[in-house]
């Protein structure tokens, strides 16, 4: 009889210990996976911050690069070399900076229905057999459930935009780069030549 007793308020505590548990992981669950979630889309927005200036930096270059160009036609006339294939300077990189998609919407988003709302039509998560407390605290519970889940979703999908805004900014900023170089190495070796001429 005294072992009984034992084992079931062994069970109860076991009991009590799991219902706690749970309370605590389905409590900090969610705080954490949001956390992480905003964590990241916040770095997500500096990273984009920087490949801002980074592209900024480009053009200025480029408008550097105009100038300089500029100034060694100006030079090259002014010191009545002739006018030879190899003075002429290459429009480099007209391709790279005529197409400044920052900013341009191509498509509106499509509604999508999703989880939450295609429960708020249907009339809850779980079919009521009873249509007792139990039943109405399951489905409040699964409601939030579905509401944490639906906000990580949209927090993911957020990201996923923005990824994909800030690869195709890397594409444009490396078409840049390469256009300022192929262009800064031929106004050198113009120079270069110049200055050897002369």
């Amino acid at each position: 009889m005294a072992e009984d007793l034992d084992m079931r308020n062994e069970l109860s505590d076991m009991q009590q210990r799991a219902d706690q548990l749970g309370d605590e992981v389905s409590n900090t669950t969610p705080t954490h996976s949001k956390d992480a979630g905003i964590r990241t889309l916040v770095m997500l927005d500096e990273q984009g911050e920087q490949m801002e200036r980074i592209e900024e930096g480009m053009d200025q270059i480029n408008k550097d690069m105009k100038d300089a160009e500029k100034n060694l036609n100006d030079l090259g006339a002014f010191c009545g070399l002739c006018s030879c294939p190899c003075n002429k300077m290459k429009s480099g990189g007209s391709k790279a900076w005529g197409n400044n998609q920052d900013g341009v919407v191509a498509s509106q988003p499509a509604r999508v229905v999703d989880e939450r709302e295609q429960m708020a039509i249907s009339g809850g998560f779980i079919r009521r057999v009873t249509d007792d407390a139990r039943e109405n605290e399951m489905d409040e519970n699964l409601e939030q459930v579905g509401g944490i889940i639906g906000n990580l979703r949209h927090m993911a999908l957020d990201m996923g935009n923005e990824i994909d805004t800030q690869n195709r900014q890397i594409d444009r900023i490396m078409e840049k780069a390469d256009s300022n170089k192929t262009r800064i190495d031929e106004a050198n070796q113009r120079a270069t030549k110049m200055l050897g001429s002369g």
